[in-house]
């Protein structure tokens, strides 16, 4: 079989995704036992945040990408490019070639998944490296892709090593690098990328704001913001980092969390130093004059008891509430289940705060108002904003999820994920216009043709 190339139908491409889609449903043990063993997700987690969304993300591709790689024609040419009877141009999306695709180990099976499915669908030929802190379940999940008759050469799958990372990203001509992890990795992949002049879509990490509006309902806007903080134990790119809870519902809001902190058991992170790095943070906001919400009930005298330090990777998610704007924890520099919960008079207040972060991958907004979430949405610089809940636009397969600044550059999955994976070319059918245009009719004949297009640009 033939590698995939512009040449190569669509529907070949589709058809073989159908397959990937059928193997990756009857494979759901396996990948999600994989995941387990990588990550320390359970079952429940991995089906719930990397399998079903990644099927889901198949058969929105299949439905859809017809309709979006296909040929269409532009319209709106001027008149006078024609001189009445213009061109007739189409659109043509093209595979970009050889993309190179490194993987990210906190939602394994999801994010490299539907960046495979974009990439092969588009057409290119693809080369998979996978992270070193998911090897097994991403190799799987690149076996699966094989599986299904992929043409051979297709696929490449690369040492899930960082050292392999790098020297591809250094060494190695592609045509595109798609790359999901830390903006201190990302920076480095920037770099050698713009060395070569290749195109790169960097998807790093965000501090995400959840600002709790004066008419939110606070048990609602608590319960949604401890999930999404708790949810793969705080390693999520678009989980809240901070919440700025307006004075009005405060005590509600935080007397909801404080039961629900209580009650929630350690959650395994990914390694002991991402464990410690968000119980350093902690204290420091305690030492300042925050809380423990799971300490006492709100309003009691401050507890003794010190926050419980981690046991190797397992850490118990905390929320300090009451915590001061300035505190180190507010800026959001950890990776796992912390949350800093500040109390702010005014929404001016909370937009300090939250333009104090320069990662902004998404925010949530909570009220009773949505026309108030949707004049505040625009002000936060954030490409996707959630109102009354968080994080739930990441399982949604239409939505494009990118960053801005240092939370990366381009947009991947959705529309525009699966175009960024092609490139257009414009075919313009011409009956020889431009040399009638070129042909200088005379100052009379020019005085008329300016009077003419004067008129036509009036309205």
């Amino acid at each position: 079989m033939p590698h995939f190339r512009a040449d190569v139908p669509l529907s070949d491409r589709l058809a073989w995704l159908g397959r990937f889609q059928r193997l990756i449903a009857a494979h759901e043990p396996a990948l999600s036992a994989a995941i387990e063993a990588d990550t320390g997700k359970s079952r429940y987690e991995a089906l719930m945040t990397d399998v079903a969304p990644l099927l889901a993300a198949c058969r929105w591709t299949r439905r859809r990408a017809a309709r979006l790689l296909g040929e269409r024609r532009v319209g709106g040419s001027p008149w006078w490019m024609g001189l009445l009877r213009g061109p007739m141009v189409v659109e043509r999306r093209v595979p970009i070639g050889r993309v190179l695709l490194i993987g990210v180990w906190n939602y394994p099976v999801q994010i490299l998944g539907i960046q495979l499915v974009q990439a092969l669908v588009a057409g290119n030929r693809v080369v998979v490296k996978p992270s070193e802190r998911s090897p097994k379940s991403q190799e799987l999940l690149v076996q699966l892709a094989l599986e299904a008759a992929l043409p051979e050469g297709t696929v490449s799958l690369a040492p899930a090593t960082r050292e392999e990372g790098e020297r591809l990203v250094r060494d190695k001509r592609f045509d595109h690098i798609v790359f999901t992890g830390s903006t201190k990795t990302g920076e480095a992949v920037a770099a050698a990328a713009a060395a070569r002049f290749t195109p790169a879509t960097l998807e790093l990490s965000g501090r995400d704001s959840a600002f709790v509006l004066d008419d939110a309902d606070p048990v609602l806007a608590a319960e949604s913001i401890w999930a999404a903080v708790c949810m793969n134990a705080g390693q999520t790119c678009m989980g809240p980092r901070r919440a700025l809870v307006h004075s009005a519902v405060y005590k509600p809001f935080v007397e909801r969390l404080s039961r629900l902190a209580r009650r929630t058991p350690a959650r395994q992170l990914i390694d002991e130093q991402a464990a410690a790095n968000a119980y350093e943070l902690v204290v420091k906001a305690l030492e300042m004059g925050g809380r423990d919400a799971a300490a006492e009930p709100y309003g009691s005298p401050a507890p003794s008891e010190p926050v419980p330090r981690p046991i190797g990777r397992l850490w118990r998610p905390t929320a300090v509430i009451d915590c001061p704007g300035m505190a180190t924890l507010v800026e959001g520099r950890h990776f796992g289940p912390a949350l800093a919960v500040v109390r702010v008079e005014r929404m001016e207040d909370a937009l300090e705060v939250h333009e104090r972060c320069d990662q902004h991958l998404s925010a949530s907004i909570f009220t009773g108002t949505p026309s108030r979430a949707r004049r505040l949405a625009v002000l936060l610089g954030a490409t996707v904003i959630t109102v009354n809940d968080c994080v739930a636009p990441s399982a949604h397969p239409g939505v494009s999820i990118g960053g801005r600044g240092e939370s990366g550059l381009g947009l991947s999955r959705g529309e525009e994920g699966l175009l960024s994976m092609t490139r257009p070319v414009y075919i313009t059918e011409s009956r020889g216009q431009v040399r009638k245009i070129l042909k200088e009719p005379g100052r009379p004949g020019v005085s008329m043709l300016a009077k003419m297009v004067s008129w036509s640009y009036r309205w």
